[in-house]
């Protein structure tokens, strides 16, 4: 890799340390993680992009079915509304083939493989997709200010394009490999949180979305939240009931002290008193 690719993979994990994963519906479904750049210097390439999610514990995003792939789109469009204005960039997806020196035949749309071996064979091809021939990784498109073309416009549907390329790309996290990275990415010092889309509800509610209920969270869950706060203050309460129990003892030395008499005080009225006896037989 060359150095330019260096630094923008480099970007593209500095990107993760301050993201958030978005999970719809229960645990039995997968996260999302939208890495999305502006600056378009700051774009990485097919396999960058791949790595980038692989480092953080995911994939490059796989679509299992038409209603994943409009949850997707519900996502990019609230990233959209949500950004400082239109923005026109495609988005790598984990469908490529190898070979890139192919050239054109009816059997290359049946070449196209899932990165994380998925078996899906759901398709959301552009019109006239794919071109094949040096073109052998996969986008969604996303050019809101694009002119139209044959298929409509470019948007969501899939391109395949040159792995050299410079695109923003998507990651997916499997429920599994959810709580694997949750318990990472706690000891690790520089965690932060930045949403990636709004924290409200990621779309209109009043839309369906097949069996995915939206439902936005964090990755972090409140069990392994109270571990982590419970465990450091251990010395600390430790130290404290030391302390209360030394203040007990030295309390409970001075009481039985003062409930003593010394023997001084007891025979203290013999010598201020003596007994008239004493001077009779004197005289």
């Amino acid at each position: 890799m060359d150095s330019g690719g260096g630094s923008r993979l480099q970007e593209a994990e500095n990107y993760f340390t301050q993201g958030q994963k978005i999970c719809y519906g229960d645990s039995t479904h997968p996260c999302y993680m939208i890495a999305y750049f502006q600056d378009l210097s700051r774009r990485v390439g097919f396999q960058e992009a791949r790595q980038g999610c692989e480092m953080e514990g995911g994939v490059l995003l796989s679509l299992e079915s038409e209603a994943e792939q409009k949850l997707i789109e519900s996502m990019l469009q609230n990233l959209t509304k949500s950004g400082p204005g239109i923005s026109d960039g495609d988005f790598w997806i984990g469908l490529w083939r190898s070979g890139e020196g192919q050239t054109t035949s009816s059997a290359c749309p049946d070449l196209y493989k899932w990165t994380d071996g998925s078996n899906s064979i759901f398709r959301n091809w552009y019109t006239d997709e794919p071109s094949c021939g040096s073109e052998a990784c996969v986008v969604m498109y996303h050019q809101p200010t694009a002119n139209p073309g044959l298929g409509g416009p470019y948007l969501y549907q899939w391109n395949d394009d040159r792995c050299n390329m410079k695109h923003n790309f998507i990651c997916k996290y499997k429920p599994d490999d959810i709580l694997e990275k949750e318990l990472g990415d706690k000891v690790d010092s520089h965690y932060e949180v930045q949403a990636t889309v709004p924290t409200g509800k990621p779309h209109d509610s009043s839309k369906t979305e097949g069996h995915f209920p939206v439902v936005v969270t964090e990755t972090g869950g409140l069990i392994p939240n109270l571990i982590y706060v419970v465990i450091p203050t251990i010395p600390l309460l430790l130290l404290i009931l030391v302390a209360f129990g030394t203040c007990c003892f030295q309390m409970l030395n001075r009481s039985k002290g003062r409930t003593k008499t010394s023997p001084d005080q007891s025979t203290l009225w013999i010598s201020k008193y003596p007994r008239k006896e004493s001077s009779m037989e004197l005289l």
